[in-house]
């Protein structure tokens, strides 16, 4: 396909975006990693492509109150920018199913090999070290507390955690379990041991162990 097109979709898609912690350098690691995990996987590259460029367009929108659902939101919107760009049609209602489904919170299943692809290549991107940064950066423009001994993280992740330590246990320690594909599992393990490693480093800090 005609880069073009790719590079309009680009374009459009980071008019979208206001937030450190969903930002346009967010939705290149995200393509960066969709695209590897889609060769290897055997997805559609140009459905995958478009998808990952476009799944956060709603994100501050749902930040801001405007929209409940970005996904959801982020399809409608994604639909008019694939079709300014000239994608070719019987492709955009796959997009449209990798961009709607791949929402954490809501527990989406993805059918597609796009679709699955997309969900791992964005959840990847909240493991590690750059998903730790993004934790704590959410976590200061909400004025959230950094870490509460006394509050202790929640069983189940209900899309709000009350510090941004109780995030990484109630969600970013979870991820790993809730990827699709054996690429993104192969990926997800030394990102999992260093949230491991910085948690335990993190709390003996704090309790002034060293």
């Amino acid at each position: 396909m005609d880069e073009s097109v790719f590079e309009m979709i680009r374009r459009r898609s980071e008019e979208y975006l206001r937030f450190s912690h969903h930002d346009r350098y967010h939705v290149e690691r995200v393509h960066g990693m969709a695209m590897r995990i889609a060769a290897e996987e055997g997805a559609d590259m140009d459905v995958v492509r478009a998808a990952a460029l476009l799944h956060d367009v709603a994100r501050a929108m749902e930040e801001e109150g405007m929209v409940e659902d970005h996904a959801a939101e982020g399809a409608k919107i994604a639909e008019g920018i694939l079709r300014d760009a000239g994608f070719p049609e019987e492709k955009i209602s796959r997009v449209l199913e990798c961009i709607r489904a791949h929402r954490f919170r809501r527990g989406e299943t993805a059918e597609s090999v796009e679709a699955r692809v997309l969900q791992d290549a964005d959840r990847l991107d909240a493991l590690g070290a750059i998903g730790i940064a993004r934790v704590f950066s959410r976590g200061g423009w909400e004025n959230k507390p950094i870490h509460d001994p006394l509050i202790p993280p929640k069983e189940r992740y209900d899309g709000e955690s009350l510090t941004s330590v109780n995030h990484i246990y109630e969600k970013i320690l979870r991820l790993r379990d809730e990827l699709n594909t054996d690429t993104a599992r192969r990926i997800s393990e030394e990102r999992h041991r260093f949230v491991e490693q910085f948690l335990e480093r993190f709390l003996r800090e704090w309790r002034l162990e060293i």
